[in-house]
């Protein structure tokens, strides 16, 4: 149950009604909310006198939901870009799997301008299942994305890859990417519900959309609305593709939840072949946003070479989006 207390009650007072439903606080336009675990199902007649309104939900998806929330939040990344809300944007964010060199980011970052892409991505932490295989650059790694920020003057998102350099993501990175495989990173997630930067939740590749959204509840109730939900594939019974973008759990989110989605066609065709269509069909979904690999020279990435698409083929694909989004009434930006 979410409870909103009547604006006249103090955080002494709403504190102490928090302990006592072992209840998150959390303060509101104005007024404070507990959000007590869903067992709740009706507010006590000793507490109604300090309630204003509550809702009531049959699962732990709570914040999330839009039986609280009942449009999209709007989440602004940057004066001119937002995602979500009444905006009809898609946000489109491109660049490598991860950070080789100054050379490759750049030339990734000059593609961005070029074509008015205004959201760079890079890996420095590499979260990788092979520990043989290139692990990032780090914080060196980051620092070029700061430099290229400053440069060309794009917002950057990259991925913590553990709760050790949490911190650095944080300071460096406008977007702060969990990636599948620290989905239920306690410790990234409740470092990342501290910060009030934008929070981009990719979900895990054997994760049901309840333990998804939960995930994203962690982040919310710890303080940090600024939460967007990424779907990149699941693992399924079929060996032909690296996983299966499953559009259906879209159709879903976009109905029950209150988060912005964006949908990874890069991560879950794992091919570059079949990467374009599967962007232009999210992109007839009216998603909020893109996420899709580039790579001056896939060939020779250090990682994820398959999936990555060369500037031409990015190029070629950004340009056929855009009849789709005036046909669905959506903004590339």
């Amino acid at each position: 149950m979410i409870i909103r207390l009547n604006k006249n009650i103090d955080e002494s007072k709403a504190n102490a009604l928090g302990k006592e439903l072992q209840s998150f606080v959390l303060k509101k336009n104005g007024s404070f909310i507990l959000v007590t675990p869903n067992k709740l199902k009706e507010v006590e007649e000793k507490h109604k006198s300090f309630v204003a309104e509550s809702f009531v939900f049959n699962d732990d998806i709570q914040l999330a939901s839009k039986k609280f929330i009942p449009h999209t939040r709007e989440i602004n990344i940057s004066d001119e870009i937002v995602i979500g809300g009444k905006t009809n944007n898609t946000v489109v964010i491109t660049g490598p799997c991860s950070v080789e060199s100054e050379e490759q980011i750049e030339q990734a970052s000059q593609l961005c301008k070029k074509l008015g892409v205004k959201i760079l991505r890079a890996g420095a932490f590499k979260p990788r299942t092979s520990h043989y295989t290139f692990q990032g650059m780090g914080v060196d790694g980051l620092k070029l994305l700061d430099k290229m920020r400053h440069k060309y003057g794009l917002q950057i998102i990259s991925e913590v890859r553990d709760s050790t350099h949490v911190q650095d993501i944080i300071q460096y990175a406008d977007i702060i990417q969990i990636g599948a495989k620290s989905m239920y990173d306690h410790g990234i997630l409740n470092a990342c519900a501290k910060t009030k930067k934008p929070i981009l939740l990719k979900r895990g590749f054997g994760t049901t959309l309840q333990e998804f959204v939960q995930a994203a509840e962690f982040i919310l109730s710890g303080g940090n609305e600024n939460v967007i939900l990424c779907e990149r594939g699941i693992r399924t019974f079929e060996t032909k593709t690296r996983f299966t973008l499953d559009l259906c759990g879209v159709a879903w989110l976009k109905e029950h939840t209150n988060l912005p989605v964006i949908l990874d066609p890069s991560h879950a065709i794992g091919y570059a072949y079949g990467v374009p269509d599967l962007t232009r069909a999210c992109m007839a979904m009216g998603c909020d946003g893109l996420l899709i690999e580039t790579h001056p020279n896939p060939a020779v990435a250090k990682s994820d070479a398959s999936q990555q698409l060369n500037f031409e083929q990015f190029s070629n694909l950004y340009e056929s989006l855009k009849p789709i989004a005036k046909a669905i009434g959506k903004n590339i930006i």
